[in-house]
């Protein structure tokens, strides 16, 4: 298998990093023989030699870090420019189209829902985007209020069944019977993500979709949204490295699906600045997944 830009870098620098760590190590052993009667030569040469091996490792980590962190940006700007582009090639497409011919009723509507679908993406785009940015830099929770998270739950259901011309039995929500959920936040945050993690369920479970949203209060203090799907799964190793910016599983089932790879880490912004947490779980490539929203609960005065 032939190796990528990125990971030709890191071998190299890796290997760079080792080996300077190894001559480091071998002139520290030349001198402890050199010198192993004069202590003060000893003891200074020990500490020397130690922080340059330190040095060197700590240089070969972040180099490492660094080429890996271009790769992410690199790979998030193609997703973004192609989620941008894509759309706007094709409302330009039909407002010519709309221009230069004469068409029928039916077939200006059509292309009137195209244009609107093509404006949603756009504006989808951007909002990632923007959300992102606000979720690196949290602001004040002066504005914070009462929110009724169970119905910001139920209402992003059935957007999501509207949005995608879903049938109830595909798309699943169960949650405490006449019981209202309330936790202390910004409406408008928890409302993002639940909206990721439902819409990231709908992207990755392919053509045959099914759904299960369940909503919980194992305790007092905690509330849990699970959502389930029996999608392309998500190889072990990478359950926890799809939270980070810009990450994207590879996988050529993935590769299928185009987004910023900004979502997941939304989510888990917003579960932490709102004191909870967002973590993943899967059994594997083709297996579903199951993402976890745990927040803490808090009861109407």
């Amino acid at each position: 298998m032939r190796l990528t830009r990125r990971a030709k870098k890191i071998v190299f620098f890796v290997t760079l990093g080792s080996c300077l760590v190894g001559l480091a190590l071998a002139l520290n052993v030349t001198w402890i023989v050199l010198n192993w009667r004069e202590v003060v030569p000893l003891v200074l040469g020990i500490i020397f030699f130690g922080l340059i091996i330190a040095g060197l490792v700590v240089y070969t980590v972040f180099l490492v870090r660094e080429i890996h962190k271009n790769e992410q940006q690199d790979s998030f700007l193609n997703a973004v420019t192609h989620e941008l582009k894509t759309p706007i090639a094709s409302l330009r497409l039909y407002l010519e189209t709309l221009q230069k011919r004469q068409l029928t009723e039916k077939q200006q509507q059509d292309f009137y829902r195209i244009m609107l679908e093509d404006t949603d993406r756009l504006f989808g785009t951007v909002e990632q985007i923007l959300k992102a940015g606000e979720a690196r830099h949290a602001g004040s929770k002066k504005n914070w209020e009462k929110v009724d998270f169970s119905t910001i739950v139920a209402e992003t259901v059935d957007l999501t069944r509207l949005r995608h011309h879903l049938p109830a039995d595909v798309l699943h929500f169960a949650g405490p019977t006449g019981e209202k959920i309330y936790l202390r936040g910004s409406p408008q945050e928890l409302r993002t993500a639940v909206f990721n993690l439902v819409e990231n369920a709908v992207k990755y479970s392919g053509e045959k979709k099914e759904i299960e949203i369940e909503l919980q209060t194992p305790d007092i203090d905690t509330i849990l949204l699970r959502v389930r799907d029996k999608g392309v799964g998500i190889p072990g190793p990478e359950l926890k490295r799809i939270f980070k910016r810009f990450y994207r599983v590879a996988s050529s089932a993935n590769g299928r699906v185009k987004g910023t790879g900004l979502g997941l880490f939304i989510v888990r912004s917003i579960a932490r600045r709102h004191g909870g947490d967002a973590f993943a779980e899967s059994e594997g490539t083709g297996h579903g997944s199951t993402f976890t929203l745990k927040l803490p609960r808090s009861y109407p005065v």
